[in-house]
C-alpha cells in the first residue's frame, strides 16, 4: 500500500494516484535513469560486448545456407538452402561424430559433476583450518595449468616405454599399454584428466554455498542425535540443491561443446575413432579446409541442440525444483 508522499507523488503526476498512463510512466523511468545515470553507464561496456561480439556476428550465420565465396561476400553467395545439412547428417561419419560427441558429454555429466560437490562436502567437514587449506590449494592448482601442458604430462605419464604408468604396470608383470594411441582408452583419459584438472576450481561456488548455510541447523541436529552423514544428507545437500540445480542447468546448455582443444591436442590417427567430435570436425573443415559454409552448418546444428536443451531444462528445473535461470 502507497504511503501518502507517494499517493501525493503519483497524484501529482497522473492526477489519479497510483494510476500512470504509458507516457507518464515512460517520462518517470527516464527520471530514475537520469538520477542513477552512473550505474547505467557501468552497463554500457557488457552491452557493447554483447551487441559486438555476441549478436553481431548472428549476421553470418546465414553463411550455412549459402555456397559461401568469399569473393562475392556473405549476400552475395549463393543460397543453396539445407543442402549443407543435407550433406552432413547423410555424411558416413555423422554417426561417429555425433555419438562420440554425446557420449563423451554424458560421462562427463554422470561422473564429472557430482565430484566438485562431493569434494566440497568432504572439505567443509575437515576440522582442521590448516589441512583445510592445503587440499584447496591442491585441488585448486591445476586449473590454471595450460591444457598444452596437461596434454603434455599425459604423454610423458603414458609413454610406452617410459611412462611411469607402464612402469608400474611392468613392475607388477603386466605388458605396456599404448594409452594415448588407444580408441579404446581415449574417453577415460579425456574425462579423469579433465575431472584432476577442474574439480578443484569447480568447487569453489558450492564450499561458498555451504558456508551460507546456518550454523544452527546443524547444532539442533547433533542435540537430536544426528551423525554425521545424517547432517551432510539432511542439511548439507538440500542447503545447496538450487546450486547444483543452477550448474546442472549450465553444463546441459553446454552439453555439445565437449572441449575442443584438448581433444584436439590429445587425437591421432590411431584413437580417432573415438576422438572424432563434432568440434575438431568444424575446425578441420572450416579452418584448414576452408569449406565454411559446410562448417557453418555443422556449427549452427552443434548450436541448436544446446539451445533446445536448454530450454528444455530449464523448463524442467523451474517446473519440479522451482530454481531456473529465467
Amino acid at each position: 500500500m502507497a504511503t501518502a508522499p507517494e499517493a501525493t507523488e503519483l497524484s501529482d503526476i497522473s492526477g489519479t494516484p497510483g494510476l500512470l498512463t504509458g507516457k507518464e510512466r515512460r517520462r518517470r523511468g527516464w527520471r530514475r535513469v537520469a538520477t542513477r545515470y552512473d550505474l547505467y553507464l557501468m552497463l554500457l561496456i557488457p552491452v557493447a560486448w554483447y551487441v559486438i561480439f555476441q549478436y553481431g556476428p548472428m549476421y553470418g550465420v546465414q553463411i550455412a545456407f549459402r555456397d559461401f565465396n568469399p569473393v562475392k561476400g556473405i549476400v552475395g553467395s549463393e543460397w543453396v538452402g539445407m543442402d549443407n545439412f543435407d550433406r552432413f547428417f547423410s555424411s558416413y561419419y555423422f554417426g561417429r561424430l555425433l555419438w562420440n560427441t554425446i557420449s563423451i558429454s554424458i560421462l562427463s555429466l554422470l561422473i564429472a559433476f557430482p565430484i566438485p560437490i562431493m569434494l566440497a562436502l568432504l572439505i567443509t567437514e575437515i576440522p582442521s583450518d590448516r589441512f583445510k587449506k592445503v587440499l584447496q590449494n591442491v585441488t585448486y592448482m591445476p586449473h590454471f595449468i595450460s591444457v598444452v601442458v596437461i596434454v603434455g604430462m599425459l604423454q610423458l605419464f603414458l609413454d610406452p616405454e617410459t611412462g611411469v604408468v607402464n612402469l608400474m604396470l611392468n613392475a607388477i608383470g603386466l605388458d605396456s599399454v599404448s594409452f594415448m594411441e588407444s580408441a579404446g582408452w581415449f574417453k577415460p583419459i579425456l574425462i579423469g584428466s579433465n575431472i584432476w584438472q577442474n574439480m578443484g576450481w569447480a568447487s569453489i561456488i558450492y564450499i561458498a554455498a555451504l558456508s551460507g548455510i546456518n550454523p544452527q541447523l546443524y547444532e539442533a541436529a547433533k542435540v537430536d542425535g544426528a551423525s554425521r552423514f545424517r547432517r551432510l544428507w539432511h542439511i548439507s545437500l538440500p542447503g545447496i540443491v538450487p546450486i547444483m540445480v543452477i550448474m546442472l542447468i549450465l553444463d546441459v546448455g553446454a552439453f555439445m561443446n565437449v572441449g575442443f582443444e584438448k581433444i584436439l591436442l590429445m587425437q591421432n590417427d590411431l584413437n580417432k575413432e573415438a576422438s572424432d567430435v563434432i568440434q575438431t570436425f568444424i575446425y578441420k573443415n572450416g579452418i584448414l579446409q576452408g569449406d565454411y559454409s559446410y562448417s557453418a552448418a555443422i556449427g549452427l546444428f552443434n548450436s541448436a541442440i544446446n539451445f533446445v536443451l536448454l530450454v528444455i531444462i530449464n523448463g524442467y528445473a523451474r517446473r519440479k525444483a522451482e530454481t531456473s535461470l529465467w
